[in-house]
């Protein structure tokens, strides 16, 4: 029985390309200049991780409760909690009061964490410009616009 395919699926490739592509830009946060030196420190020593840039990715500029967060990240509410919880240890996000409901907290950046996110957002820019350069600004183009139409229809 031929069983390649298992490798060769495209939901395998795209795991793969994204842990790549995460993976990236982890390591160019790391030698980052414009992310503050205590992130981009952790970062160099594999401190900050994949699961870490789901706050990264889904945290609202406004905040989100940590349900709202997890749902968007795919993630349970305990483990966002954790995730939380480092990322409040390391000075990137705070708990404020949710001004809609005073038993509720919203997770939101520091300045810190804005910090981190204008360099996670040149760190994602450059391994783009990473990845079309392998495969070709045509086909980086191709792949962008079908990945966001496939997205578009959950």
């Amino acid at each position: 029985m031929d069983d390649r395919w298992r490798q060769t699926h495209l939901g395998r490739l795209l795991g793969e390309a994204m842990r790549r592509f995460d993976a990236r830009v982890l390591q160019l946060m790391a030698a980052s200049d414009e992310a503050p030196l205590a992130l981009s420190n952790l970062a160099a020593r594999n401190k900050v991780g994949a699961a870490h840039i789901h706050i990264t990715r889904h945290l609202p500029l406004e905040g989100a409760r940590i349900s709202e967060l997890a749902l968007a990240a795919n993630l349970t509410r305990q483990s966002m909690s954790t995730l939380v919880q480092q990322c409040e240890a390391w000075g990137l996000v705070m708990r404020k009061s949710d001004p809609h409901d005073g038993r509720a907290q919203r997770i939101v950046f520091t300045q810190a964490g804005l910090d981190w996110l204008a360099a996670f957002r040149s760190a994602v820019a450059q391994a783009e410009r990473e990845f079309n350069a392998a495969v070709g600004a045509e086909v980086g183009t191709v792949i962008a616009l079908g990945l966001e139409a496939y997205t578009e229809d959950r």
